[in-house]
């Protein structure tokens, strides 16, 4: 079982910048796709981006693509989501979590970190 734990939140004025870190436990978490979700007050989670395993396949969300980067080092059990160009309506609680397949779909996923709080003032 792979233990995921964010950082790197906080508050932010918008055009600012941010780095996301996911930090897992446990030996099998290079084996892993990683996606990152994000859910803003009252609404569902939503898919925000992915990478496989070896960190050379990524997808991303049409909201936030061409403004963010998702990496990962297996040596370090990390994966970061560097945002830039940050909006209003990027505020949100981010999530990473840990699948078999590389896919925006929540269901593919199984485990989940507690999230980390991103707040964009304008």
């Amino acid at each position: 079982q792979v233990q995921l734990r964010e950082s790197g939140g906080g508050s932010v004025q918008a055009g600012g910048s941010l780095r996301l870190s996911c930090a897992a436990s446990g030996r099998t978490f290079s084996r892993y796709a990683v996606g990152w979700f994000r859910q803003a007050p009252g609404k569902e989670r939503e898919f925000v981006a992915a990478v496989n395993w070896s960190g050379g396949y990524t997808i991303y969300a049409d909201s936030v693509k061409g403004r963010s980067t998702i990496s990962r080092d297996n040596a370090k059990n990390t994966v970061y989501l560097q945002m830039s160009s940050l909006r209003p309506e990027d505020t949100a609680v981010f999530y990473c979590a840990t699948g078999g397949e590389t896919s925006s779909y929540e269901s593919d996923y199984k485990s989940w970190g507690p999230g980390t709080q991103i707040t964009v003032s304008s």
